[in-house]
Parts: structure tokens; sequence; C-alpha cells
């Protein structure tokens, strides 16, 4: 397993424990090394500082005991945000509706970089998307980095406490 595959496997339990979901862990950094973990409520309630706080504080005795990795580095603890990274298969569907952008690691229909409106995962693990160019069906196994666009309606639907499932999106 690699150290990414390590550090989530460390992180989400101790996540889950405390009522929380992984989002993503991010190591990044020469000069100023960053362990970034990025987490969500698993009740759906927005994230405030206090809860990253706690998170930090549960993350930072675990990794001291487990010392996964070597040398110093920063601990940095985040919810999502508006313009969240899309990262798990979940993701996809819950923000289905939104306009997103998505990175491949190889081309699909001649293109790496698709911008446009979600239309979730299908039964064969691809995202959809609805670009300019039209429609496209992207293998979930080749997605890079996914993230949501920042729009009016986007703003709308996270700022009324009404994420995508209160608005029939998810």
């Amino acid at each position: 397993m690699d150290r990414q595959g390590r550090l989530d496997a460390l992180i989400s339990p101790t996540l889950d424990s405390m009522g929380y979901e992984l989002v993503r862990v991010m190591f990044q950094g020469k000069t100023r090394p960053t362990l970034q973990v990025m987490a969500e409520r698993i009740d759906g309630r927005p994230m405030t500082v206090d809860d990253c706080a706690d998170i930090s504080r549960s993350l930072s005795a675990l990794l001291d005991v487990e010392d996964p990795i070597d040398g110093a580095y920063v601990l940095e603890v985040s919810s999502p945000g508006i313009d969240r990274p899309l990262t798990r298969p979940k993701d996809f569907a819950v923000w289905a509706g939104f306009e997103a952008r998505v990175e491949t690691d190889q081309p699909i229909d001649g293109r790496r970089r698709f911008k446009g409106q979600l239309l979730g995962l299908d039964g064969e693990g691809r995202v959809g998307i609805v670009t300019e160019a039209g429609e496209a069906h992207i293998p979930l196994t080749a997605v890079r980095s996914a993230k949501l666009v920042l729009t009016d309606d986007l703003i709308a639907a996270v700022t009324k406490d009404q994420g995508p499932e209160a608005q029939g999106q998810g």
C-alpha cells in the first residue's frame, strides 16, 4: 500500500468514530511539508472551526503515536469548502446538477479537461458531465482531479443550509 493509502486507512477510522467523514488526505511540499486532511460532518451540518480543532487534536495524537511520515510536517485540517473537491464516488452523485471541472489522467474523446453540469455516476462507474461540446462519460478510474465550480446556484444551495440532498439532487 502506498503512503496515500496508508494515511487514508489510518485517519479514516478515527474520523468516523468522531462523527466525521474523510474527504481527502494530501501530503505536499518539500521545504514546508504539509499533511492536509479535509473532512466533513457525517450528519451533514456545516463544519466549524471547533470541529477542525477537535479533529486536529485527535489526529495529532494519532500521528505522533503511529509516526507514518518521516521528518517534520505541518498538519492542516479543513472542511471541503463551497467549491469542494469531488474525491469519492458518492460526491459525483450527491453534487449532480451542479457545475464541475474534471481533469483526467488520459485523454477521453480527445480531451483531458471537462467543464460542465454533472450528471452523476452511471451504472458502469462513469462520471457523466454535459459540456459545451455535448455529453461526456468519464471512467471514474481515469479522473485525476475534480471539483465544483463556484456558481450562484452552488452558493445558494450551500448558504441556505440546503445542500444537494435538500434540493432533491442527492
